[in-house]
């Protein structure tokens, strides 16, 4: 099964590599010492936390390159030769020659440079028992929404494992693949035809691209023992050409419902917003609507005539992708008796509490169902429960921000500590905090417990080492107890307070980010209505992404228009709060001296 014997001491170089040039992180924030010059110290913790990074993603070489490379899919997703074929079909629609899906945000990533695609994308061929025993399909890893960037002063780019692609737009790719099939196929006048159109055009393009360079596809990429050479890439060839009508025909019927999905959604849910959520917004989606849609879309096709108020999400979920770092400071855990999880939970509103279904929940997005690969959600379990939060690689003012803390102890510490599982309604849109109906709960919880039920037993590479992995939680059974992988939606209307590690690199603010800086954020009046959102550049004295439209747009960055849409608003968390008998100050605006210290202190998170 996966991957031979030499995996891990593969991994374990090809990783050693990565987090030497990535690191960046640690277990704990300073101890504001006095012991030496402030910028001394502060570069002294940075090497400290950078040195931490290392050596856990050294301890985890395996889990890493599953979380960062591997695609969801066992045997279903986009054909890996099509994938690979797309900017020959269509060049106007995709991106550089070095990477064409740099137009849908994804990254060729410097730390492993021979990787035959953008970082964000995987094959099957990957994790597949035997390399050549099928043909190749490719789908998303959680790399893609879940490895940042952030650029230095020198313009180098330091890489943020486990945050944020804030440039990644899956609407863009399912559109750009709309679009070149729409090319290739123009002119058909039924299914067939479309089909013997299509096959046509990509097995000329396949033809000339292979002639011209026998390691096109995967440029002889070698893993863990695995040599993906022209050997490989021949066998590929030949795998697909002996089936190709049929891998195309389901390669058209499968995109064809991941936009009319969209389109569902849309229509729906957005109502006078359908040109921008056909366009995309890098960093954000509606994922429960992404994977409800899929699912509905599916029906409609079958000729069901699935319900749309009951189907679908009855709330615009569109939100920022989240950190998943430091998860264990997020875990629930269990009542006395055992009987439900309290104190904590994952995503925004914490309603998928324990982790394994939450990765499983990501995955689901892309509706491949059973076809889900469960050891990925196990992997990323296992990465991500202690995975530092990186250090922030600009100076800081250790004295100033020493002064932050006693004002976020005071003011913020309440809310935002480890295992807080309460949900807060603080006057931000509600919208995602009610995306999940009664309906989508249970089926939720029913799409988990049969995709991953507590008798399914998984290898895991390389050590074949057989698990359980939603046999149970923290040690308590989760046999017939199915009502806790997803809570119940009444609970949940509202936001966590999350701990805050790592906040700086998790710009913009709020869930839906649309607020650009942690200064904007403690001083509402000043939140700007329209900024730049994307960008690498980072502002170090307001604390996020670079975001003033006066900027020139010549690196990336798109306008966000917060009232543009009332899912898209930037109010919230603006107004003094009680917790517990005590006055929280929330807005800082009448006292922003206090405002620029707490921003300092959050720095050093």
């Amino acid at each position: 099964m996966a991957l031979v014997t030499s995996l891990m001491r593969a991994v374990s170089r090809i990783s050693l590599v990565c987090v030497t040039l990535a690191s960046q992180a640690a277990l704990s924030t300073p101890s504001f010492a006095q012991t030496a010059p402030a910028g001394g110290e502060w570069r002294a913790e940075q090497d400290r936390r950078l040195k931490a990074l290392d050596a856990y993603i050294s301890r985890k070489p395996v889990a890493y390159r599953w979380f960062a490379d591997f695609p969801f899919g066992l045997t279903d997703g986009a054909p890996f030769i099509i994938l690979k074929l797309l900017p020959k079909l269509a060049p106007e629609e995709w991106g550089s020659a070095d990477n064409f899906l740099d137009v849908a945000g994804l990254f060729i990533d410097e730390r492993d440079p021979t990787y035959p695609i953008a970082r964000g994308f995987g094959w099957t061929g990957l994790a597949r028992a035997d390399p050549n025993g099928a043909v190749d399909y490719a789908a998303l890893s959680c790399g893609a929404c879940h490895i940042g960037r952030v650029r230095l002063d020198d313009g180098s780019l330091r890489y943020l494992d486990g945050g944020v692609n804030a440039q990644f737009n899956l609407v863009q790719y399912r559109v750009r693949v709309k679009n070149t099939l729409e090319k290739i196929t123009a002119g058909a006048a039924t299914p067939e035809e479309k089909t013997e159109r299509a096959t046509r055009a990509i097995l000329t393009a396949l033809d000339k691209a292979h002639a011209q360079d026998k390691n096109y596809f995967y440029k002889n990429y070698s893993f863990a023992g695995r040599r993906f050479d022209a050997a490989y890439e021949t066998r590929q060839i030949e795998l697909f050409m002996q089936d190709a009508a049929a891998i195309v025909d389901k390669f058209l019927k499968r995109s064809g419902l991941e936009y009319a999905s969209l389109l569902d959604l849309v229509d729906k849910n957005y109502k006078g917003f359908e040109d921008e959520m056909t366009k995309g917004f890098g960093g954000m989606a509606d994922a429960t609507g992404v994977s409800t849609a899929m699912a509905y879309a599916a029906a409609e096709a079958a000729g069901q005539n699935p319900d749309p108020k009951t189907s679908l999400p009855p709330t615009p979920g569109i939100t920022d992708f989240m950190a998943v770092w430091e998860q264990e400071k997020r875990l629930a855990r269990w009542s006395e008796d055992h009987t439900q999880l309290v104190d904590g939970g994952g995503q925004w509103n914490g309603n998928i509490p324990i982790p394994i279904f939450r990765n499983l929940a990501a995955e689901l997005t892309l509706g491949l169902g059973r076809d889900t690969d469960i050891r990925i959600a196990a992997f990323s379990e296992d990465l991500l429960r202690d995975l530092p939060a990186p250090v922030y690689p600009f100076p800081v003012d250790l004295a100033l921000a020493k002064k932050g803390a006693a004002l976020f102890e005071e003011n913020c510490a309440a809310c935002h500590r480890p295992h807080n599982g309460k949900v807060y309604d603080l006057g931000v849109d509600l919208g995602r905090a009610r995306v999940v109906s009664d309906s989508i709960a249970k089926n939720a919880r029913d799409s988990f417990t049969r995709i991953c039920p507590p008798a399914r037993v998984v290898e895991m590479p390389p050590s074949g080492e057989r698990i359980a992995p939603c046999a149970k939680f923290e040690g308590v059974s989760l046999e017939n107890r199915a009502d806790v992988s997803m809570a119940d939606p009444a609970t949940h209307q509202g936001y966590n307070a999350l701990p805050l590690g790592g906040v700086w690199a998790q710009a913009p603010y709020l869930h839906n980010g649309s607020v650009p800086t942690l200064y904007h954020l403690l001083v509402p009046r000043e939140r700007p209505a329209v900024f730049i959102k994307s960008r690498l550049d980072y502002d170090k004295k307001l604390v996020g992404f670079s975001w003033e439209p006066a900027q020139a747009l010549s690196r990336e960055g798109y306008r966000f228009d917060t009232t543009s849409f009332p899912a898209l608003s930037n109010k919230g968390h603006d107004k003094d709060a009680v917790e517990d008998g005590k006055t929280l100050k929330l807005d800082w605006s009448d006292d922003v001296a206090g405002a620029m210290a707490i921003v300092e202190y959050l720095k050093t998170r």
